[in-house]
């Protein structure tokens, strides 16, 4: 029953990931405010999405909103409780557009594009997979180090005494 209860929670940390692809903004402008938001809690990460005085924050912002009203609407997971476990920003394909110029020549514009990928986890389940690690773990060294004491694990056998 634990084993289900831990695939089940494994499954709803994979299936609460958002992302967004090929968002007008350089990745370098992106990462500064991804940066800032990692590992923090719904709530705060909207505060402060809210504050900072960057045009990056509005695509970021809407994909956050985003990725916890799917939480909280396909799982019914509450948005208290979610936690950004991960945040990456990766390069996009670079746009490039001609732009008519004097003499009949034409100059390139360039528009840089990124991929911003959340994983909201929900930390409410964080006790009962532990739980579940746990009793693997115990489990699995019974049954490979039965022969063994902590002594034999932890002593060098002397080869360090002689000199």
């Amino acid at each position: 029953m634990k084993f289900i209860l831990s695939f089940l929670f494994l499954i709803i940390k994979n299936l609460n990931q958002k992302s967004g692809f090929f968002i007008y903004m350089s990745a370098h402008k992106a990462r500064r405010i991804i940066d800032q938001i990692r590992g923090r809690s719904y709530e705060e990460t909207l505060m402060i999405l809210e504050l900072m005085p960057y045009r990056a924050c509005y695509p970021i912002f809407k994909l956050v909103y985003s990725a916890a009203a799917n939480a909280s609407h396909n799982m019914g997971l509450n948005e208290a409780s979610l936690v950004i476990s991960k945040a990456e920003v990766n390069e996009g394909a670079t746009m490039k557009k001609m732009k008519p110029r004097a003499r009949g020549r034409s100059y390139v514009i360039k528009r840089q594009t990124c991929h911003i990928s959340i994983v909201l986890e929900d930390i409410s389940y964080e006790e009962y997979e532990e739980d579940f690690l746990q009793s693997r773990r115990i489990k699995l060294n019974k049954n490979k180090y039965t022969h063994m004491t902590f002594d034999d694990i932890y002593t060098s056998g002397g080869l360090w005494d002689k000199k």
